[in-house]
């Protein structure tokens, strides 16, 4: 009996001693399968090298290409305003009406004075007085050419003592007095013609007047209606129909606003400004580099490219900075006055530059790191050194060479000495690979 339980507790130890082997023959396993790993798929890149423009960035300001402030230069009553306001205008399209009657009558009455002023120009230019002078200054003259006779008649007989020399006396005071009354005539005549002429200039005067005076009140008129100067956006208005304007100031209504073009203004280094004209000198920019990209508030790129149109004449001897304006073409008014973004633009060349995508480099211990996938689809954890950003793309400049690959999709799921299965495309996205894992 005894020998009985003991064969029995034997065969069971013996039973038990076999489970256990199994199991950790299968813990062993897991273990080595887990130290290996299956090959993990990843997306891979290439280090590129080739010469790029490397940007910079500015701060900048937006305004408009022509600003103009409606004012009310004559005192009236505004009577309608025919805008909706910050709508777009054109050149020429009413925005305002003033009322007009008082310049109407203003209007009337110099007409009627101009009429009068030319009436009196006509009466100015007759002759009248001046023929009557004329015409007393010939009988005068006739006059005088008789006593002139009379004398030269009488004295060889008043000499002979064959006329009394009364008559002689008498011939000789006739002549004196004919000849006085020519230079009064002549004297009368010189007057009436200056007068006349005196009489013409003020007539001219009063005419030259009174058209003026037509013509400012066709002005006054004439500004009754306030229309667009320009094509642009009109701002709210400043004052509603019905208040009187005008008065003692010219009153601000509202602005017009000229928006396409946009002009954007920022301040250069003279480093930067240097670097930049060389460029453009040499022609060493890249197609498409010599265009400014206007980056707004929100992080997004303006759809359209803009160009420097002015360089300021000297450089802020404060600030060491050179102002600069540049042209955006803005056709659907996205761009307002005094926004604030960056313009990005090629500042300098980088001659066989080392490119890495952006997404590639992750950041440990205040490192820039890459994953590095050898030829034998093993990953390699290596530190960089980043130079400028070139759109999606970092410069490395030590780290790298090109030619390497390197892991852009699928950092998370890589280690150092891991196995990959490298791929040049995503064919599916990572959240849908880590779900596959799962």
């Amino acid at each position: 009996m005894r020998s009985l339980r003991r064969d029995t507790g034997i065969l069971l130890f013996a039973g038990v001693s076999l489970v256990l082997s199994g199991c950790g023959e299968k813990e062993a396993a897991k273990k080595a399968e887990g130290a290996s790993g299956p090959a993990v798929p990843v997306v891979v890149g290439t280090v590129e090298q080739k010469t790029v423009p490397v940007y910079s960035e500015l701060t900048a300001r937006t305004d408009a290409n022509d600003s103009v402030e409606i004012r009310a230069r004559v005192k009236a009553y505004l009577q309608a305003q025919h805008f909706q306001e910050g709508s777009m205008v054109k050149k020429g399209q009413p925005l305002f009406t003033l009322d007009k009657r008082e310049y109407e009558a203003q209007m009337m009455q110099a007409k009627a004075q101009l009429a009068k002023s030319e009436a009196d120009l006509v009466q100015a230019k007759e002759r009248t007085v001046v023929d009557v002078a004329a015409a007393n200054l010939e009988v005068s003259n006739a006059q005088l050419n008789k006593t002139d006779q009379d004398v030269n008649r009488l004295k060889p007989l008043a000499e002979a003592q064959a006329v009394p020399q009364q008559d002689y006396d008498n011939a000789l005071a006739a002549q004196r007095a004919a000849r006085a009354d020519v230079e009064a005539k002549k004297a009368s005549l010189s007057t009436s013609k200056v007068n006349q002429t005196a009489q013409i200039q003020q007539a001219q005067a009063a005419v030259e007047a009174a058209k003026a005076a037509v013509m400012q009140a066709g002005l006054n008129i004439e500004y009754c209606n306030l229309v667009s100067p320009i094509d642009g956006i009109v701002g709210t208005r400043q004052v509603a129909p019905g208040n009187l304007v005008g008065q003692g100031e010219a009153t601000l209504l509202t602005t017009v606003s000229n928006v396409n073009p946009m002009r954007v203004f920022v301040a250069i280094s003279e480093r930067e400004y240097l670097q930049f004209m060389k460029l453009r000198l040499e022609g060493k920019r890249a197609q498409g580099a010599g265009d400014l990209e206007l980056v707004l508030a929100d992080g997004s790129t303006f759809p359209h490219k803009g160009r420097m149109i002015i360089a300021d004449r000297a450089v802020d001897v404060k600030t060491g900075t050179l102002s600069i304006v540049a042209e955006f073409p803005n056709p659907n008014a996205l761009l307002r006055p005094g926004q604030f973004g960056r313009v990005r633009f090629a500042a300098t060349v980088a001659e066989n530059a080392l490119l890495v995508p952006q997404k590639a480099v992750t950041e440990m211990q205040s490192a820039k790191i890459v994953y590095v996938v050898s030829p034998e689809n093993k990953v390699q954890l290596r530190s960089v050194t980043l130079g400028e950003r070139v759109g999606e793309n970092f410069i490395v400049t030590e780290g790298l060479k090109a030619g390497e690959k390197i892991v852009v999709e699928g950092l998370q799921k890589v280690r150092p000495g891991s196995t990959v299965t490298p791929t040049a495309a995503p064919a599916t996205s990572e959240k849908a690979e880590a779900k596959k894992g799962e």
